[in-house]
């Protein structure tokens, strides 16, 4: 039985918790009512002056995902993905033993994916995830010894600074790669017809001992089979000084440079790759175990890993459509009416610039009325007939899953993204920050985009509370992940911005929105919406 005596206290306390919250909901102008029940209130809208902004050449090293493919929009235009990145070794000094004998050189880079189904014999069959285009894409891919001796940072007048690599360098990259193709393997599936297999892979080793088979299942990854001379005379006949320290050892063997192109009568695709993560390249061979010239003598098997760590570049080739290369265009920029469109796309891409001018003209009256903010968002309609464009083989553009709103003056987030829910849905490990917003709606019927609806409530309290708060530019972009704040520095930085999220950079993907100029139907035009409590 529960004790009478209890159940009072926590009614008491309850009471008083309850009472402190109304307190505390109405205790200053701007400050809200908590939940999204507005009690059928109708919500204030404010015009919003939006315009396009092309994002030029932009640091691209350090990303924890690289684009590498061929990604044909059907809206926005073709994107090309390479990639350069150092190596290093697992272990160095390593001892090699004698006269090694090379059996495989492998390259392997694990794909994001998912389990759809496990088989009643314990295999399983893979969807692979962050993969953009016709799933049965080809690329003809070319792995190269690279010549760019890249660094993490450099002296300029003793001064240490960050080195930076930038999306339009594979110029650079393709110049100075050296020698032929390591990827040389006969079968297609490894350079001239490659593509981003779903398959299992399964791993079968014998004991050398007992003859036993054993199996070993491996999510799906990029495996390719390397040259063996090369790494013979790199590696394993390297000078022992090369192979001594990471700083010698990046000097006598510079990276990779991954090169894509179209191959021969195929369509292309996109991945999206975190090659530093578990990226490596395995080197399996056997040596003697002493100095000898006895041709009997015991050997064993031994093994080098190299890791593809260390710094990188992610190099991005746009051949943008003729109505995104115009939208963009610094001459056809509306800054005073604003853009009927707002075209917004990763990697060397573009931003959609977002003033509250309506807004901010109220802000005395809102003070002097004492009107409470309840909940404020801005609802950002996706061009649904513009992004409905389909190719020669019915392709239609992917639709980024999600947008980051940020004050793009300051280059950082908005109060908003730090409040409220920070975990995921529960169907979804990706929808992190779902209060914040950002997420693609989509309808039920078409299976495509709506909106995306973004909430700024704490950002509009500010500017309500703190007369002297600036009123900001915000700045709206896809990213590939909310987590990913940081910016990443233009390298011909212009007087609108000079940095753009990390996490816009890493994907390939846009989308078409309406933007806030009077000529847009007002059902899907942009506007700021508030929810007020209007006190009597």
């Amino acid at each position: 039985m529960y004790n009478t005596s209890f159940i009072k206290k926590i009614l008491i306390a309850a009471t008083v918790v309850f009472l402190y919250s109304c307190d505390r909901d109405f205790n200053a102008i701007g400050d809200e009512l908590i939940g999204d029940n507005h009690f059928d209130l109708t919500p204030e809208k404010y015009d919003v002056l939006a315009y396009n902004q092309e994002i030029t050449p932009i640091q691209s090293n350090g990303l924890a995902i690289n684009a590498l493919g061929i990604y044909d929009n059907p809206v926005l235009g073709t994107t090309i993905g390479n990639y350069a990145t150092q190596v290093a070794l697992s272990e160095y000094a390593p001892t090699i033993g004698e006269a090694p004998v090379i059996q495989s050189v492998v390259l392997s880079v694990p794909y994001f994916s998912h389990v759809k189904t496990t088989n009643a014999d314990g295999s399983r069959v893979y969807e692979l995830d962050s993969i953009y285009g016709p799933a049965e894409g080809k690329l003809k891919l070319s792995v190269y010894e690279s010549g760019v001796q890249m660094r993490s940072s450099f002296f300029d007048n003793g001064t240490q600074l960050p080195q930076y690599y930038y999306t339009d360098e594979n110029t650079t990259f393709s110049t100075y790669k050296l020698g032929a193709r390591l990827n040389d393997s006969v079968a297609e599936s490894q350079n001239d017809k490659f593509f981003f297999d779903a398959k299992e892979i399964v791993d079968k080793t014998v004991d050398a001992t007992t003859g036993k088979e054993t199996e070993k299942r491996v999510a799906p990854e990029m495996r390719l089979y390397l040259n063996k001379k090369f790494f013979m005379d790199k590696i394993l006949k390297a000078p022992a000084a090369k192979l001594a320290n990471a700083t010698v050892f990046q000097d006598w063997f510079r990276g990779l440079y991954f090169n894509v192109e179209k191959a021969d009568g195929s369509v292309s695709n996109m991945a999206l790759l975190d090659f530093a993560k578990s990226g490596k390249i395995t080197i399996k061979y056997k040596a003697k175990t002493a100095i000898t010239t006895d041709p009997e003598a015991t050997t064993e098997d031994k093994s080098i890993e190299i890791n593809l760590t260390g710094a990188t570049a992610s190099l991005l080739q746009d051949a943008k459509s003729t109505a995104y290369a115009n939208a963009i265009s610094e001459s056809n920029i509306n800054r005073t009416e604003g853009d009927e469109n707002l075209y917004i796309k990763g990697g060397q891409g573009s931003v959609a610039v977002i003033e509250l001018n309506g807004f901010a003209s109220k802000l005395a009256e809102i003070r002097t009325k004492n009107w409470l903010v309840n909940e404020a968002n801005l609802v950002f309609y996706i061009d649904s007939d513009k992004m409905a464009v389909k190719d020669g083989n019915g392709f239609q553009a992917d639709e980024p899953k999600r947008v980051y709103l940020y004050d793009l003056t300051n280059n950082v987030p908005l109060v908003d993204y730090s409040d409220g829910t920070t975990g995921s849905l529960a169907n979804d490990p990706k929808a992190t920050k779902f209060v914040f917003g950002g997420l693609i709606n989509i309808d039920a019927t078409t299976k495509r985009g709506n909106y995306y609806k973004i909430r700024i409530t704490n950002h509009i309290r500010n500017l309500i509370k703190d007369a002297t708060a600036e009123n900001v530019k915000l700045g709206l972009v896809v990213t590939e992940d909310i987590g990913v704040i940081t910016s990443n520095k233009l390298k011909l930085k212009n007087s609108v911005i000079s940095e753009a999220p990390r996490g816009s950079v890493m994907g390939p993907l846009g989308t078409i929105l309406y933007g806030g100029k009077s000529s847009v139907a007002d059902n899907k035009r942009l506007k700021l919406e508030i929810y007020y409590t209007k006190p009597n």
